[in-house]
């Protein structure tokens, strides 16, 4: 099946796997959700990421964290900002705060796909794609 817009479709998938308490799930890998799942690795909100199959079967394997005895998911909330029908923009100065720190904003930049913190530092804008906390 055709997805339109694939940050939605993996965020979906990332917040159906949560709340299942699944150890993995597997999204339709693109260049965007492979960096996205780098930002969200190199942040510590998932485990691990690896790339199954070839050419346009492509498929990211997702592993979840979970923290406690009851298993409870390190990932909160996922909330995608900019869509297809409207875009988000942030220069550096807009740059958005998710809940005063403790979350990350993933934003797509002209140097690549960062965190909030990260554009802020290099003192750059672009895409607010979505919050994660």
């Amino acid at each position: 099946m055709a997805v339109n817009d694939t940050i939605s479709d993996m965020l979906t998938r990332i917040r159906n796997a949560n709340l299942a308490r699944h150890q993995t799930t597997t999204i339709p890998a693109t260049r965007m959700t492979r960096n996205i799942a780098q930002v969200l690795k190199a942040e510590g909100f998932i485990e691990d990421f690896k790339v199954e199959g070839e050419g346009i079967k492509q498929q990211l394997v997702v592993g979840l964290k979970y923290r406690g005895k009851q298993r409870q998911p390190i990932i909160t909330a996922l909330k995608r900002v900019s869509k297809p029908g409207l875009r988000v923009y942030a220069n550096r100065q807009e740059l958005p705060r998710v809940l005063g720190g403790i979350g990350i904003a993933i934003i797509s930049t002209s140097s690549g796909i960062m965190t909030d913190r990260e554009a802020r530092k290099q003192g750059i804008g672009g895409e607010v794609l979505c919050y994660v906390w």
